[in-house]
């Protein structure tokens, strides 16, 4: 805990294009005090930094602002430091007592302003680091979505992108420099977008039209997965999806991921939810983290090489397990004996041997047996018939 009496050493300070201009006086005050201010070199030279001066290292690192501990430091951040800012970054490393922040307008909260949309009904995301994909499970049409981005050549690529996905009939406003005297905006169709000189900072306001985005109910069809048919088919991941719950902010153990289909719609059910995938296949492990980049997920899955138990040992303790490949007597014992109470297992088998461990382990444990048998309507000579898929045994409890 933080001394009550702890003076604060570090300020954040929000800062705008219009630089010192539009900071109120505390503001001004931090940074006309502070012996070390650190923030990107534009921001630097919008408050006349100097000497005090020290941007950011590249890879970005809070590292040279901790090693400043004590002395009266100033860190930059555009608008709102805690909204997609370096506040976040800092704050693990630091008590309540050794910071305070003064916030001005957020770049979402300008461009809202600019355009007249609810901020409270936009999507705002952060694609100034992270890939386009991070759009694949929000785009649809009718949405309305500001995301910042790297720079012009970024918001070029992402108007490709938008067209490649079928969206090339959103409209892209550009807005430039906002809330400075550098602000432009401009807008444009993504299918025939061709604005040129555009600067950073760059934020691109979408109000999607095109196709229709991605269902967000479980059971997503099969083709959408990269694949070698190793995967729980559509019918069978809709109801492991119901018995796994997924909840925000929870994390899964996948156990013999295939293609990671399962993981995939774990992490698309509920904001912040991630997995850790274990799979024993070296070409499955790559299936699995190109699935994950397809759907903008890389960051929410950990694909880890190895089999179950051996290679469970050392990592985050989840807060459900599904086990859909390699069930054994030896890890459920290994699962029973790590895993807190109150941890959820789901496990499927489609082989006699997987069948009788998990009714052994119903019997053992408790929980619940459901057993899914699945046809589908398919060519039979001239006409139709039913096609059967291998019947699948579910297990599911309450550790």
């Amino acid at each position: 805990m933080s001394d009550p009496q702890e003076k604060p050493w570090l300020t954040l300070v929000g800062l705008g294009e219009d630089g010192l201009a539009g900071l109120q006086d505390a503001s001004r005050k931090a940074i006309a005090d502070a012996e070390v201010i650190f923030g990107g070199p534009r921001h630097l030279e919008l408050v006349e930094a100097g000497s005090r001066g020290q941007p950011w290292p590249v890879p970005f690192s809070t590292a040279p602002v901790l090693a400043a501990r004590g002395r009266r430091v100033v860190v930059l951040a555009s608008g709102d430091p805690f909204w997609h800012g370096a506040g976040g970054s800092l704050l693990s490393d630091l008590h309540r007592g050794e910071w305070i922040s003064h916030p001005a307008p957020s770049c979402f909260s300008l461009v809202a302003n600019a355009l007249g949309w609810k901020l409270e009904e936009t999507l705002c995301l952060g694609l100034h680091a992270a890939p386009f994909e991070r759009l694949t499970p929000v785009l649809n049409r009718g949405r309305r979505i500001i995301c910042t981005l790297r720079d012009g050549a970024a918001q070029e690529a992402l108007a490709r992108w938008l067209a490649e996905q079928g969206f090339g009939a959103t409209e892209i406003t550009v807005m430039e420099a906002m809330g400075g005297p550098r602000q432009r905006v401009r807008s444009q169709r993504a299918d025939v977008f061709d604005l040129t000189d555009i600067t950073a900072p760059v934020i691109a306001a979408l109000a999607v039209t095109g196709a229709k985005g991605l269902p967000r109910a479980s059971g997503l069809p099969d083709d959408l997965f990269l694949s070698d048919g190793q995967i729980t088919k559509r019918p069978i991941r809709a109801l492991t999806l119901s018995a796994l719950a997924p909840r925000a902010g929870e994390l899964l153990w996948d156990i013999g991921g295939g293609s990671g289909s399962v993981s995939v719609e774990w992490c698309l059910a509920a904001p912040g939810a991630r997995t850790i995938t274990f799979e024993p296949r070296e070409d499955r492990i790559a299936n699995i983290r190109a699935n994950a980049e397809r759907f903008g997920i890389e960051h929410q899955m950990k694909a880890v090489l190895g089999r179950a138990p051996d290679v469970l040992d050392g990592f985050e303790v989840p807060d459900c397990v599904f086990i859909g490949g390699g069930g054994s007597q030896a890890l459920l014992d290994h699962l029973w004996a790590v895993l807190p109470s109150g941890t959820r297992i789901v496990a499927n088998g489609v082989t006699l041997e997987t069948e009788t461990l998990l009714m052994q382990a119903q019997a053992t444990y408790g929980g619940h047996l459901l057993k899914a048998e699945i046809a589908e309507a398919g060519p039979l000579g001239s006409m139709r018939g039913w096609e059967r898929a291998r019947p699948v045994l579910q297990w599911s409890v309450m550790r």
